[in-house]
C-alpha cells in the first residue's frame, strides 16, 4: 500500500462516519473560531484607530500636565519615568497647567508652527434642538482659532473661531457631523447655520459644521461641540488643567520643536537647571499606541483561550480515533494479514486524524472571519483577514492532528495480525 492509497482510505473512513467526523470537526472549528474571531475583531480596532489617529497628524505634540494614562484597574501614581527618577517636591506634582500658563507659551512659543490652546468641557453631554435631542454621547471642547487645524478638524460650513470669540467667551460653537444629522437630519445637517441649540441646557449659536473625520467611528470624534476655551471652563464637569497643542510643518521637524516646547514651558514652571519635569509632552500617536498596546495584550489572551480550546480538542479527536483503531481491529489484522505493513497503517490513522483536524480548521477559520468582521461593520472599517493568525491556525490545527492521531496510528500499527482477525 503506497502513500496515496493510504491517503484516499483514510479520506472514505472520514467521509463514511459522518456523525463521528462531524462532531469532531465542530469541536476544532469553535476553538479556530474563538482565536480567529477574537484576533479578526481585534485588528478592525486597530484599523479603527489608525484611522481615527490618522488625520491628526504625525507632526503635532501636545503638552499636559501629567500623562494620559489608560489604567485598567487603578492605583499607581501618575510621575512620568524621569519624574521618577528625580525626587521632586510635593508641590511641583500633579500641578495644572493654567490659563495664563497656556497663554504665556502661546505667546512666547517662537518655533515656527501653530501653537493651541484647549480645555476639555466635558463628556456624556446632550444637545437639543426643538423636539430633537442627541444620545448622551457628545463631547464638549473649548479651543482657540488654532484648534481645529491641530486636531485635524476641517469646516464643511461656516466659519471658525476668531479671536473676539475666544477672548469674549460668547456662547457660540462649531458642531460634529453626527451631532449635526441627529439634531437636523441626514439630509440637509448644513441647515444648523445660525441656528441656536441648547448644550446641556444652555443656548449657543451654531457658527460651523465640522467636517467628518472619517469612517472611523471607534473614538467618536463626530459627536463634538467645540466652542472657546473661555466659554468651555463654564461647565460643571470642565477639566481643571488646559491643554496645549502644537503643530510644525514637517514631522523632521517635530524633535526640535519638543525640545525648545520644554525649555519654553520649564521656563512657565519656574523649573530650576537641576528640577525634573513637570509636565509631559506627548505625540498626537501616544493614545494609539497605548490603545494598540492594549489590544496586543488582548490578542495574547485570545491565543491562551484558543490554545486551551485546541488541547480540548486534540484530546476529544485522540479519543475519537483510539475508537476508530478498536472498531477497525479486523480490517487492521486482514490489512496485515495480506502483507500490509506497520508503517501503512500508522499513515492511514495520521492520515484520518489530520485531515479531520484540517477539516475543524477550515470551517473554523471561515466562522472566525465571519463574527470578527462584525466589529468592522460597526467600526465602519473595511474587511479584515489576519493571514498571519489564518496560517498560524492551519499550522496548530495540523500539530493537533498529528499529535493526537500518533498514539492510536502507533497502537494500531503494532496489532498482531492473528489476534486482530480473531477480535470480535
Amino acid at each position: 500500500m503506497n502513500f496515496i492509497n493510504s491517503f484516499l482510505i483514510a479520506f472514505r473512513t472520514v467521509r463514511g462516519n459522518k456523525l463521528r467526523t462531524g462532531i469532531t470537526v465542530a469541536i476544532i472549528a469553535f476553538g479556530i473560531m474563538a482565536l480567529i474571531g477574537i484576533i479578526t475583531a481585534i485588528e478592525a480596532m486597530n484599523q479603527s484607530l489608525k484611522e481615527s489617529f490618522s488625520s491628526m497628524g504625525a507632526n503635532a505634540f501636545s503638552i499636559r500636565f501629567k500623562e494620559s494614562n489608560m489604567r485598567m484597574g487603578g492605583g499607581g501614581d501618575n510621575l512620568t519615568k524621569a519624574q521618577k527618577g528625580k525626587k521632586l517636591k510635593k508641590s511641583t506634582l500633579n500641578k495644572v497647567i493654567r490659563k495664563e500658563d497656556a497663554e504665556y507659551f502661546k505667546n512666547n512659543y517662537t518655533f515656527p508652527s501653530q501653537v493651541s490652546i484647549y480645555l476639555r468641557g466635558g463628556g456624556g453631554i446632550d444637545c437639543t434642538y426643538g423636539d430633537k435631542k442627541t444620545n448622551p454621547t457628545t463631547n464638549i471642547w473649548g479651543g482657540d482659532e488654532n484648534y481645529l487645524t491641530v486636531n485635524g478638524y476641517s469646516i464643511q460650513e461656516g466659519r471658525n473661531l476668531n479671536s473676539l470669540d475666544v477672548e469674549s467667551g460668547r456662547n457660540v460653537c462649531l458642531i460634529g457631523s453626527n451631532t449635526a444629522i441627529k439634531l437636523f437630519g441626514a439630509d440637509h445637517p448644513e441647515t444648523c447655520m445660525d441656528k441656536i441649540i441648547r448644550v446641556s441646557g444652555l443656548p449657543y449659536r451654531v457658527i460651523g459644521l465640522l467636517k467628518p473625520k472619517g469612517a472611523s467611528g471607534f473614538l467618536r470624534q463626530d459627536d463634538v461641540v467645540v466652542t472657546s476655551y473661555n466659554n468651555a471652563r463654564r461647565f460643571p464637569k470642565a477639566s481643571t488643567s488646559y491643554l496645549i497643542g502644537v503643530m510644525v510643518s514637517s514631522v523632521t521637524e517635530l524633535e526640535t520643536a519638543i525640545d525648545e516646547a520644554t525649555s519654553v514651558f520649564r521656563g512657565v514652571r519656574k523649573l530650576q537647571p537641576m528640577d525634573a519635569d513637570n509636565f509631559v509632552t506627548e505625540k498626537s500617536d501616544k493614545a494609539a499606541e497605548m490603545v494598540m498596546s492594549f489590544l496586543g495584550a488582548i490578542s495574547g489572551s485570545a491565543g491562551a483561550i484558543g490554545l486551551i480550546t485546541l488541547i480540548s480538542a486534540a484530546i476529544a479527536l485522540m479519543n475519537i480515533m483510539l475508537v476508530s483503531v478498536n472498531e477497525r481491529t479486523r480490517e487492521v489484522g486482514l490489512i496485515k494479514a495480506i502483507g500490509g505493513k506497520s508503517r501503512s497503517v500508522r499513515q492511514q490513522f495520521l492520515f484520518e486524524s489530520v485531515i479531520i483536524s484540517l477539516m475543524g480548521a477550515f470551517f473554523g477559520i471561515i466562522l472566525g472571519i465571519l463574527v470578527g468582521n462584525l466589529f468592522a461593520v460597526v467600526l465602519k472599517t473595511g474587511f479584515v483577514v489576519p493571514w498571519a493568525w489564518v496560517i498560524l491556525g492551519i499550522v496548530i490545527c495540523s500539530v493537533v492532528g498529528l499529535v493526537a492521531g500518533l498514539y492510536p496510528a502507533i497502537k494500531a500499527s503494532k496489532l498482531n495480525p492473528i489476534v486482530a482477525l480473531r477480535y470480535e
